[in-house]
Formats: C-alpha cells, structure tokens, sequence
C-alpha cells in the first residue's frame, strides 16, 4: 500500500484518507469558497477542527452539552504567516455546519471518542497555544502545539510545523509505535503537507528498523502521509517552505518518541 495520498486538484475535497486505512487516526482538508457550507458530523469519534486559511462561522450543538455558535473566526490569510490558527473541539455525536465568510482552507482530524469522559465542545483559541522552536542549524522548525496531551480530548493529539527552506524536520528521524511507556507510546500519524510557493515539493520517508515498511516519497501541496509505524522524516529543497499539520491517535494519549539509533548523533552536534 502506497502511504503517500494525493491531493485534488479541483473540488471541495482537497484530500482525505480513505475509510480503515488507519485505526485511530481520521483525516480531511477541505476548501470552500465564500457562502459556502461543510456539515459535520462527528458519530463516535472526537473532531478537531483546524482552520487552515480564512474567515468562518461554526455552529452546531453535541448532546447533552447544547449548542455552539462561534461566529467570524479566522485571521489567516495562508498556514506560511507567522501566527497560529483558529481550531475547534467537538466531542462524539456532534453536529455541525461550517460557513466559509472568504475563501477557506480547513482540515478535519478524527480519533475515537469518549462520550464518558464528558468533553465540551470548545473554540481553541490561537493565543492559547504553545509556540516554539525545535532543532538547531538546519534542522530548525517551528512548531505550534493545537490540541497538545496537556490539553482535554480522549485520544486525538494536533500539531503544526514550519519547517524554513533547506531544513530537515521530523527529524533525526524518530518513532512512536510501540506501547512501552514511559519510553515509548503507540500513535498513529498523518501528514497533511503544504509548500510555499505551490509547486514545489518536499521529500518525506517512512521506514520501520526491520525495513517492513521503506516508503521515500516526492510530496507535493495538499498530499497526505500516512504513518501507520515507523520513522518519517521529512527534507525541504532550497527555495520551498515547508508546512505540515500533524495528526496523531493510538491507544494512551500521550506522546512519548523513540530516536533511530542509527541517526541520534546528530543530537550531539
């Protein structure tokens, strides 16, 4: 199976993974043109709404918490300005209509959910979440934590990373598909892809130590990675900026990576 998802050039659908392709994780971006609406249904899982570009209004209501309504969201005219995003939580059973107030770029990360754990449906607002920079020299990026494991949610963990042109990122190359906390938790992960300017591409592998899995792939704007397992760095040519908006689901909500022996050196630089 092919774990690189090409994106669409045309239509409302800019990509999406396919249904079962991963347990835990869900995935879909989408655009919209001005007026236009996206319903939402959430059935059993949990949602993280991310506002990639543009000026929304979100209303809708989940049981047993009542109705939402966040209206004229969205100050971003590209995910490549230096300012973090609008994104919005919605627990299992929501319903909701997006309407696009410009033109709209939005993705829409899916995990199970836990209607026991009693989770509100909440705006995330974009001075809430955590900034930094991660890596030195050309390994530098920068990273905007959306829906961190610090933050409520049953399962779903969303980050977003810049990486500047020429740099590596997601990288030395690491993994998190094993349950053996505290050294190591199982998640699942895609990459939703962005480059700046459009045409450009990034080079992204994905490999597991016994070689099972040794995917290198030409990534393009708006295709999708899937990352069942395994290491999944990513490389930016000179003269293209990279963009990825990370999902990550599995069994214990946490966050706990493993370093390819091979590539930990680098740490040492």
């Amino acid at each position: 199976m092919s774990l690189l998802v090409k994106s669409n050039a045309r239509g409302r659908t800019m990509v999406e993974l396919g249904q079962g392709e991963l347990e835990y994780v869900g995935f879909a971006a989408y655009r919209l043109s001005l007026g236009e609406t996206l319903p939402i249904s959430a059935d059993d899982k949990e949602l993280c709404l991310v506002l990639l570009s543009g000026r929304v209004s979100i209303k809708g209501e989940a049981p047993g918490q009542g109705a939402f309504d966040w209206d004229n969201i969205g100050d971003r005219h590209s995910v490549f300005e230096d300012k973090s995003p609008f994104a919005a939580y919605l627990p299992p059973g929501s319903q909701a209509q997006v309407v696009a107030l410009s033109d709209v770029q939005i993705a829409v990360c899916a995990a199970p959910g836990s209607t026991a754990e009693n989770h509100s449906p909440r705006l995330i607002q974009p001075d809430s979440m955590k900034r930094s920079v991660r890596g030195k020299g050309a390994n530098t990026r920068y990273v905007c934590d959306i829906l961190p494991d610090t933050e409520p949610a049953h399962s779903l963990l969303v980050v977003e990373v810049r990486t500047p042109s020429g740099h590596s990122s997601s990288y030395p190359p690491h993994k998190h598909d094993t349950d053996d906390l505290p050294h190591q938790s199982f998640l699942e992960e895609t990459y939703y892809h962005q480059i700046n300017p459009p045409q450009g591409f990034v080079f992204q592998r994905v490999y597991t130590d016994d070689r099972s899995i040794d995917q290198a792939m030409a990534v393009e704007n708006s295709d999708l990675v899937v990352v069942p397992k395994g290491y999944h760095p990513v490389s930016v040519p000179y003269g293209y900026e990279s963009y990825y908006l990370n999902v990550m689901a599995g069994p214990k909500r946490v966050w706990q990576f493993h370093n390819d022996p091979q590539h930990s050196w680098l740490l040492d630089l």
